[in-house]
């Protein structure tokens, strides 16, 4: 059966075959949606740097900020919110009123979170500030970090909007989210602070991070209210075929609980290791800080974009297939054994996704490495020691990357089925690998040429 077809009109731009390639129950159409939606942030992301640049060349490692609060911020969006490839993405099981309750749910309780992780947030930046930025510029960007820190509000709300519309195939709300926020972004940039902006003022990176903030939280109101308009369209269609109430339910919280404990125990302990490394490459001086912000910003612009992209068309199959065969076997079915047939069809999504990271990935690293990456960085930091730095980089840690985009892709296998699995080899390669290379980081001083090589073992292994 078709299950949810996307409220937009993508009709009016395609036609007959290729319109039925871009339908949201297809795996090419769902490639598309979630293309453009990962695209537009990463790109504005790499953007920014450049105003940035033309303001003041030394700050641009102040605009890490937003990215360290926004990994905080993960802590809380990949907990809860990532449960939805499992249960909301159930279509076969679950009524649609019942998906409808489970969306509505989480991105309360998103909202709550939200608000309180932005309150203490406010009230720690000063050790926030000393802990992610370099010494250099600590005293010039506190006041940066306090305007930025609200940032996690509008994040937690995207992020359960995008995740919940996913699951529930309504993948073009993740894209008026991006759209919007790209938008405006870009509007009032160019209005406010780029080389060619009006009025006779001097912009500052003040004025980048306010303009930032505001615009994050106009994108996450609209996806919100976008939410509530699909919700309520499809929630019209089943209430009088369903006596089941739709809305925030503690039941429904109930049942997102159990997967959210591993969800959530996986993304505390990584993004604690993560930032852990980045405390002590921040200590190596501002010019390492700043190269391996614009090495970040090229990792998340270019290389992330393709790999998130794959890995939410992959979850959304794996855990639509995985509920078809849960109904096949029975819901009630304790220890259900599954044939080959069934495992090859459950995880075709996500080795698909896998080959084509693959295809994508290995041609982008070897032409960066050849060609492109001391330009772009030079591009984006207006510095050309920088650009040499984040070339060293890049040259080290570059294959780490290949590996990365195959293993989130076979991830989903886990994270859309048996979330505990999935924690179990998160655990396993944060302890048994990254903590004891993140003491050795730590403890012993390494050269600044020696440094890199043990960086690429510790991402890459």
């Amino acid at each position: 059966r078709v299950v949810g077809r996307s409220s937009f009109p993508d009709s009016i731009f395609l036609r007959g075959r290729e319109r039925e390639l871009m339908e949201v129950n297809r795996y090419t159409g769902s490639l598309y949606w979630n293309f453009i939606a990962s695209l537009l942030p990463a790109l504005y992301s790499t953007l920014s740097k450049l105003w940035v640049a033309n303001i003041d060349s030394k700050l641009v490692v102040t605009t890490d900020v937003y990215t360290y609060i926004q990994t905080l911020a993960e802590v809380l969006n990949e907990g809860l919110p990532r449960t939805a490839w499992l249960i909301i993405g159930d279509n076969t099981i679950r009524s649609t009123a019942s998906r409808l309750s489970l969306s509505y749910t989480p991105i309360l309780f998103q909202i709550i979170c939200g608000t309180i992780m932005t309150v203490i947030l406010i009230g720690a930046s000063d050790k926030f500030a000393d802990s992610f930025l370099p010494v250099e510029v600590r005293e010039k960007s506190l006041t940066y970090v306090r305007i930025s820190a609200p940032v996690a509000l509008p994040s937690a709300i995207q992020v359960a909007v995008s995740s919940c519309t996913r699951a529930l195939d309504q993948p073009d709300v993740s894209l008026v989210i991006s759209s919007i926020g790209f938008l405006l972004n870009i509007i009032l940039d160019l209005l406010l602070i780029s080389r060619f902006h009006v009025g006779g003022f001097k912009p500052t990176i003040l004025m980048q991070a306010g303009i930032r903030l505001s615009c994050d939280f106009l994108s996450a109101l609209s996806g919100l209210g976008y939410f509530f308009f699909l919700a309520h369209t499809m929630g019209k269609k089943v209430r009088n075929q369903d006596a089941e109430k739709i809305g925030p339910q503690f039941a429904a919280l109930k049942i997102l609980l159990r997967p959210a404990v591993y969800t959530f125990t996986e993304t505390v302990v990584r993004n604690a290791f993560y930032l852990w490394l980045v405390a002590v490459i921040i200590n190596m001086g501002k010019t390492y800080a700043t190269a391996w912000r614009v090495f970040n910003t090229i990792r998340w612009g270019v290389v992330m974009v393709p790999v998130n992209t794959l890995q939410a068309s992959a979850l959304k199959f794996v855990g639509h297939r995985w509920s078809a065969w849960h109904a096949r076997v029975g819901a009630e079915t304790r220890n259900p054994v599954a044939t080959w047939l069934d495992i090859k069809d459950i995880s075709r999504p996500a080795v698909t996704s896998a080959l084509l990271s693959l295809a994508v990935e290995i041609p982008m690293c070897i032409f960066l490495y050849i060609w492109g990456i001391k330009p772009f960085a030079f591009y984006l930091s207006a510095s050309q020691e920088v650009a040499e730095i984040t070339q060293k980089m890049w040259r080290y840690i570059d294959w780490t990357y290949i590996f990365y985009a195959l293993s989130t892709q076979l991830s989903a296998l886990l994270l859309a089925t048996i979330p505990r699995f999935y924690l179990y080899q998160s655990l396993g390669s944060n302890f048994l690998w990254m903590l004891p290379w993140a003491i050795v980081m730590t403890t012993r001083r390494f050269g600044e040429e020696r440094a890199w090589g043990f960086y690429a073992v510790v991402f890459g292994g």
